[in-house]
């Protein structure tokens, strides 16, 4: 009998990814009659701005689009997207050696990684924190202490909560904010500022992932780590065009900051990719100078706003308004006699077709919560709500919940 083919140790000990239990329980639950009001995945809804899309037709019809691109992105690319850092928070970058085009910033977090660690190598990582964040100690064998994000710290890293030794020796250490799947923001740019002093102290690079930075709310207005002094010399922030844009689907991003960092992750990447596609480079320009993301903010602003309040109405649930990202971060309310939040999610979607993340899926502080991706219209949100209610009141309809 022949042997299996194996994975690699590093793939073995990967968590199962938890969207894929996700997609297995809106399947089974559709089988079943449900109706499926997906709030599970980050998957934007909204359809991406028509300039955008005209420039990529424009693009496409220049067949000298359809070649190889530079590795490290087009020059127009880059310097569009150092001016948007420039206009936006005051950073002046070098588009030749501080910035770099990304297939999606979740790529670039993981090619990153490899890039700059080594088997064994200490990271600090948050917990709960996008499944990108927590995989990538996996995927390189690299030694993760997850730092938790609590609740009354504001989902805030307590660096003073982690050990000297465990400082030391870090190589990277990951903030994310605004945040997900909290939604937590950085109130206080002296908070920013304590982690560079440490970064310097003690050597590790900041890695600052930042897709929601335009993503915001209440008139609150997301920063960038580099636009502090020498934060260029510490940190390599992350962007993305998927959800300023709703263009999660072209898979296009970007790298700014540490000149060396940016070196390696180009290096890295020059043996295992091509980059991302010109006539998406020359679409996402478009996008750079457009002014397109103020309405697709509104728009999950005033989703916010209509689940808060009709969670509060239907279903006695009480959820915290977040000031950043596409998603709301909740206890599992106060009803539920559900153990976990795995528990409760599949308990819901299979009853009444609603489909949330369980916070466990984000790492052990998440156990508890759920994060709720607003990712669907301002009735569909309140009939998620009205159909929680009935849960809660035991009042299910007796009928499969259908459209």
């Amino acid at each position: 009998m022949a042997q299996p083919f194996k994975p690699s140790e590093a793939l073995a000990h990967l968590p199962p990814y938890l969207f894929v239990h996700l997609i297995e329980f809106k399947r089974q639950a559709k089988a079943l009659g449900r109706d499926i009001i997906d709030l599970g995945m980050g998957n934007p809804d909204q359809s991406t701005p028509s300039l955008i899309v005209e420039a990529l037709r424009e693009a496409v019809r220049n067949p000298e689009t359809h070649r190889y691109p530079a590795g490290k992105g087009i020059p127009e690319f880059l310097g569009a997207a150092g001016h948007y850092y420039e206009r936006r928070f005051g950073v002046k970058l070098d588009p030749d050696k501080e910035i770099m085009a990304l297939i999606g910033s979740k790529e670039g977090i993981a090619h990153l990684f490899l890039a700059m660690t080594n088997p064994g190598d200490q990271v600090i990582i948050p917990s709960p924190a996008y499944p990108a964040h927590t995989n990538a100690p996996f995927i390189t064998r690299t030694k993760p202490h997850w730092a938790p994000l609590l609740e009354k710290n504001g989902y805030l890293i307590d660096f003073g909560a982690i050990p000297g030794d465990v400082l030391r020796r870090a190589k990277i250490v990951i903030l994310n904010y605004p945040n997900n799947p909290t939604g937590a923001v950085i109130e206080d740019m002296g908070y920013l500022k304590e982690v560079l002093k440490l970064s310097k102290k003690y050597g590790f690079l900041v890695l600052y992932d930042n897709p929601y930075s335009e993503i915001t709310f209440d008139g609150y207005r997301a920063p960038s780590i580099l636009s502090l002094p020498g934060a260029k010399n510490r940190c390599v922030e992350m962007n993305s065009l998927s959800k300023t844009y709703s263009m999660a689907g072209w898979r296009i991003g970007y790298a700014l900051g540490n000149a060396q960092a940016i070196g390696h992750l180009a290096k890295f990447k020059s043996f295992v990719d091509y980059g991302a596609p010109m006539f998406i480079q020359k679409a996402a320009m478009a996008a750079f100078n457009s002014d397109e993301s103020s309405g697709i903010a509104a728009t999950y602003e005033k989703r916010r706003n209509a689940f808060v309040k009709s969670a509060a109405s239907f279903a006695g649930w009480k959820i915290p308004k977040v000031k950043g990202s596409m998603y709301l971060w909740a206890k599992l309310p106060a009803w539920s006699k559900k153990k976990t939040s795995f528990d409760f999610v599949k308990d819901l979607v299979f009853k009444t077709g609603v489909c949330l993340s369980p916070g466990s899926g984000f790492g052990r502080e998440g156990e508890g919560y759920v994060r709720i991706s607003l990712v669907a219209s301002e009735e569909r949100l309140i009939e998620a709500n009205r159909r929680i209610g009935s849960l809660r009141s035991g009042s299910l309809l007796k009928e499969p919940v259908v459209a």
